[in-house]
């Protein structure tokens, strides 16, 4: 099973209490992509710097949406949305992605200008259940999201290139695409260990970004 976590000064969440639970949603993994690579260039208050700014920019975007930012490791942010049936839920997600990727290039040309840096987003989404609730260490609990849905979710960010979202065939079978500008391609199937092959689909951009 997966499980990310979050640091204790990132758990607040909009609109959300942190109870334990397990729920049926859409999880969304948004992952940076450039930081880690020049993180030993950059003065490390700057890393540090940037990251938060990634993760403020993800998380406002989610709960613009109706999700809930779960948590943060590493390059990526890790959220839910489980307000509603699954069409409803799978469409919040779709919006918060098409969001993101759409949003980002402005700060990644910022960043570039400014410091150097040369970064994109890829993000993942996948609908199951997870096991949701704080754990941790004694005296360093933290919110977590457990589950298969969830190293589901993070496979599809793998399978993702720079600047595209790529979803499970469980996130767009659910989709009523009616209200929704969705130019999904389907994509050689993804193929994990010990698992039927699955069925993907991803909303892409026209060059591949080459240092990712």
């Amino acid at each position: 099973m997966g499980a990310v976590p979050m640091p204790m000064h990132q758990q607040t969440t909009v609109g959300f209490a942190p109870t334990t639970d397990r729920r049926q949603a859409v999880l969304l993994g948004t992952e940076l992509r450039g930081l880690a690579r020049m993180s030993e260039a950059l003065d490390p208050s700057l890393v540090l710097l940037l990251a938060n700014e990634f993760f403020a920019f993800g998380s406002d975007i989610v709960a613009a949406h109706g999700g809930e930012a779960i948590t943060a490791h590493h390059e990526m942010l890790l959220s839910a949305f489980m307000r509603g049936n699954a069409i409803q839920s799978s469409q919040q997600a779709v919006r918060a992605a098409q969001r993101i990727q759409a949003d980002f290039p402005a700060l990644a040309e910022r960043w570039r200008t400014t410091y150097g840096l040369r970064s994109a987003v890829a993000q993942g989404l996948h609908l199951g259940e997870a096991v949701l609730g704080l754990a941790g260490p004694r005296g360093m609990e933290h919110r977590v999201a457990f589950g298969d849905s969830v190293t589901l979710a993070q496979a599809m960010v793998h399978r993702a290139r720079a600047g595209e979202f790529v979803m499970s065939e469980a996130v767009m079978g659910a989709l009523s695409v009616e209200n929704l500008d969705l130019d999904a391609e389907p994509l050689p199937q993804l193929e994990l260990p010990r698992r039927s092959p699955i069925r993907i689909y991803g909303v892409l951009v026209e060059g591949r970004l080459d240092f990712t």
